[in-house]
């Protein structure tokens, strides 16, 4: 049985789960270019070439690329990329913009 404390959680978790799982768009493309901008394109600019990571450019245009696929990614750790903790909010906009790239 689920206390309190667990649901107060899970129904917003499962309501963004089901959002991706049907493929909406799950957050603002433009706050998530300002949070790019502050925290990510140092690696992942178009401009940079002393890191390996992919411009986020590259990563749009890649097939596998879904709102799914970028949750899952951004919500696991990485040995190459530094262990960022984003807000739903966050990362549903940092989602929208990479998807905007296309």
């Amino acid at each position: 049985m689920l206390s309190v404390r667990s649901s107060a959680w899970s129904a917003p978790l499962l309501l963004a789960s089901m959002a991706i799982a049907f493929g909406q768009e799950v957050g603002d493309p433009a706050a998530g270019k300002q949070l790019a901008e502050a925290t990510c394109l140092g690696c992942h600019g178009a401009q940079n070439t002393s890191h390996k990571a992919p411009a986020f450019s590259a990563i749009a245009a890649m097939p596998s690329t879904t709102v799914q696929s970028l949750d899952v990614f951004l919500r696991t750790s990485h040995p190459t990329m530094p262990n960022l903790i984003l807000s739903d909010t966050d990362r549903g906009d940092l989602i929208a913009y990479i998807l905007s790239l296309r």
